[in-house]
């Protein structure tokens, strides 16, 4: 138990204030959930790589087109490659796609607040003039419905906004696994460091977003709207897909009477924290394409962990959830101390308390996620 402004804090998860207090990692330090976290982290950072690339290459190439049949290509389109996504060889991108549209319907951050801006949208028009110039259907289109095409663009954003944030989370838990290589991770601590150290890092870097029609470009998002990395993509992010998230079909009714999905979406608890690992491979569940896509990549002595389980490889995807649901704690580890308002250490009273109330918001945050779960 603690005590905020000389009044007892009781809660299950008082403990965990401590522990922050100390620099200490919302997961427990032992070998087995190091190896967990960094191994599944090396084989996320992979999948991020891949989708990071192509939701960019959507928001640069594939923006205003109305029906984007090779949008997960690349602008690399052969017979070989079509067949292998016909027959689903192939990374699915369509859980990049729920994550972006996750973030885009909760909102938040500078880029939310951008795009509704009349600075965007007197760019927006001069795009969609300049792309569909000789194109008289959808000029008409447009002064019908002014708001269609301007949503569209909006929605680009997002690919290109989340993708920038993605480059860099792909970065930080690839060179995470490196250094775990070379034996120079070897705590859940030092875990949590390296990706707070990453994040202050990139923290301040620009999100811009600009595209090309024919040989004039225009930018979307200009550098000198001032959207940043930490505020504008990674608090956003966290807060969509880590805590609120969707709820998935066939798991809970939509029934409004039966109150089964809260009215404020601000009391949205589907997210990454809080989700049961055991759908995790049952159709209409999204996450089952990140396992999915992360089981090709698994490094072989995590791969080692799993086909020693009871079930071996029969439950892999669960097993790949439960792993991966410890690595995000450690990220929001990373983002509750890199968000701290003052420094761990002070010893001045004010700043103290204000640094146990923060705690307790995000533990109070916290209570009905499975981060006992994880623990136990």
């Amino acid at each position: 138990m603690v005590t905020i402004k000389n009044k007892p804090y009781n809660s299950p998860l008082s403990e965990y204030i401590k522990r922050l207090q100390k620099g200490e990692a919302l997961l427990n330090d032992n070998p087995q959930n190091v190896l967990e976290v960094v191994g599944i982290l090396k084989s996320y950072g992979v999948v991020l790589d891949a989708y990071s690339n192509n939701l960019i290459y959507i928001a640069e190439h594939q923006f205003l087109v109305f029906f984007p049949f090779f949008k997960y290509f690349n602008g690399e389109v052969y017979w070989q490659k079509l067949l292998r996504h016909w027959w689903h060889d192939r990374i699915n991108f369509e859980y990049a796609e729920y994550c972006m549209k996750a973030m885009m319907w909760h909102g938040g951050g500078g880029l939310d607040t951008y795009l509704d801006t009349k600075e965007f949208q007197k760019i927006a028009q001069e795009v969609i003039a300049a792309k569909f110039k000789n194109n008289p259907i959808v000029k008409s289109v447009n002064q019908l419905f002014p708001e269609f095409l301007n949503e569209q663009l909006r929605v680009s954003a997002y690919y290109s906004g989340l993708g920038q944030f993605w480059r860099v989370m792909a970065d930080i838990f690839l060179s995470l696994s490196d250094l775990y290589d070379q034996g120079k991770i070897t705590t859940i601590p030092q875990v949590v460091e390296h990706i707070k150290a990453g994040l202050v890092a990139a923290a301040s870097k620009p999100i811009t977003y600009e595209v090309k029609i024919q040989d004039q470009v225009y930018e979307i998002i200009p550098k000198t709207v001032g959207l940043t990395f930490l505020a504008d993509t990674a608090i956003p992010y966290v807060e969509a897909v880590f805590f609120r998230g969707t709820p998935f079909s066939g798991t809970v009714t939509y029934n409004a009477q039966a109150y089964e999905i809260p009215p404020d979406q601000a009391r949205f608890q589907y997210g990454a924290l809080y989700a049961d690992p055991l759908p995790i491979g049952g159709a209409g569940i999204p996450p089952t394409l990140l396992m999915q896509d992360m089981r090709h990549y698994l490094p072989e002595y995590l791969y080692v962990v799993y086909r020693r389980s009871p079930r071996g490889e029969d439950d892999l995807r669960v097993q790949i959830c439960m792993s991966f649901q410890k690595s995000m704690f450690c990220v929001t580890t990373a983002t509750i101390l890199g968000l701290m308002p003052y420094p761990l250490d002070s010893q001045e009273p004010s700043e103290e308390t204000a640094n146990l109330i923060y705690l307790q918001k995000w533990m109070n945050r916290l209570e009905t996620s499975r981060l006992l779960d994880v623990n136990t």
